[in-house]
Parts: structure tokens; C-alpha cells; sequence
């Protein structure tokens, strides 16, 4: 019988390498993935236009998903960034436009100062890694596992990854929350319930999307 597995030494050292696997990435061939990536975007999911979508400044080769952003703006959606607000605490969502007041957040991250508090029906969410089932590896700290499961109801999960970070499993935990979509520079990848990831074309994930909205009663109210 094998022993059980120490979930977070391995996770620790998965991590150090997804992230060693990002930083030793060319720069044109990141670029060359965000394209695909934000194109595909733009394809499966006209459920984001006119919703109150979060997003995530890019940190370290993450994916840059800033024009998608710019363009729904002008589609009618509100953007809003993830600030931590406490330590082990749910993250807040505040409204971001071009211009708007801004400061250095966790890790130096910038983050809107001040602006209007907003709760998210779609999330772009990067991960360090992504499992073969669909679950996101974190920086570790869980806070968007605590957001996430926060959200009532739940927004949009929408996983934006490199396919070199795929990998077999997370050894996912109770409070880990799977992505409903994973989205890499090779398609668009469903999270089906029960632990199993199917690629789809865009036409399915724009009508699996809007159906997963409607059902979760999205777009919510916003203040």
C-alpha cells in the first residue's frame, strides 16, 4: 500500500516548477499563445458581454487577458480586480476603467484604490498549473478558492492557462473549487461534473456558457 501523499510539500514543489517551466518561456511564443487564447475567448464566450466580468492584472507570464477586457468595456461590461482585503479572508472586487486610481496590492500587484465594489459574474482566473479533470493550482495562498465559493450564485469560472501547465492531478481538497471552463492556446476545455474535462469549439462553449448563466441566474444585480 502506498503512503498517503503530503498534498502540500507537493504542491510547493509543483508550483516552484510550473513556475520556473513560465519564466523560461520566450516571450514571442507567450505572445503568440495570449493570441490564441484571447481570440478563442472572444469566440466562446459572447456570454461576457454586458456582464460584470473580474479579471486579473497579469503577474509573472500570466496570461494577459487586458484587450478581451478593453473590448467588453465597450460591449457594456463593468471590470472589476481581485484586492485582498485580509489575510485568509474572501478577496474583494473593485471596478477598474483606464485611468482609474490605483495602488500596489499583494505581491505588487496593482490594484484599483477606492473604486466601487462589485461582485463578479464571470471570472478569467490564471493558475499556476491546471489538472487533466479541470481543477486550478494556486499560488498557494487560497484566496480564490475562498472567493470563489463565497459567491452566491456562483460566477462564471473561466480557467486562461498556458497547455504547458497542464498536468495529471492537483490532488484536489475539500476547499478546492473546480473551474467551470479551462481555456488554453490548444481550445477550449469544459469541466464536466464528476472530474473529466472535454475539448468543445466555440460554438458549444458559447452556448454551454450562456445556458451555465441562465441557470445561476446571471447577470445579478449590481449596486
Amino acid at each position: 500500500m502506498n503512503p498517503p501523499i503530503d498534498w502540500k510539500t507537493w504542491r510547493k514543489a509543483e508550483r516552484a516548477r510550473l513556475l520556473a517551466l513560465r519564466a523560461e518561456c520566450p516571450a514571442a511564443q507567450r505572445a503568440a499563445w495570449n493570441d490564441a487564447i484571447l481570440q478563442l475567448l472572444a469566440a466562446g464566450f459572447p456570454v461576457l458581454r454586458g456582464l460584470t466580468v473580474g479579471f486579473c492584472w497579469p503577474f509573472k507570464g500570466e496570461v494577459d487577458v487586458r484587450p478581451l477586457i478593453q473590448d467588453l468595456r465597450g460591449q457594456g461590461s463593468r471590470v472589476a480586480l481581485p484586492v485582498v482585503a485580509a489575510k485568509r479572508q474572501p478577496l474583494e472586487f473593485r471596478e477598474w476603467w483606464p485611468g482609474a486610481p490605483m495602488q500596489a496590492g499583494a505581491l505588487g500587484i496593482p490594484a484599483p484604490a477606492g473604486t466601487p465594489l462589485l461582485v463578479p459574474d464571470a471570472v478569467l482566473v490564471p493558475p499556476v498549473g491546471f489538472s487533466a479533470d479541470g481543477w486550478r493550482l494556486g499560488y498557494g495562498g487560497g484566496y480564490f478558492d475562498r472567493t470563489l465559493a463565497a459567491i452566491a450564485p456562483p460566477p462564471l469560472k473561466l480557467c486562461v492557462a498556458h497547455e504547458s501547465t497542464r498536468i495529471p492531478t492537483i490532488h484536489p481538497q475539500p476547499h478546492d473549487v473546480p473551474m467551470d471552463f479551462v481555456i488554453t492556446e490548444t481550445g477550449i476545455h469544459a469541466v464536466v461534473s464528476g472530474g473529466a474535462m472535454t475539448r468543445i469549439e466555440p460554438a458549444a462553449a458559447a452556448a454551454q456558457s450562456a445556458a451555465l448563466a441562465a441557470s445561476r441566474g446571471l447577470p445579478r444585480g449590481q449596486g
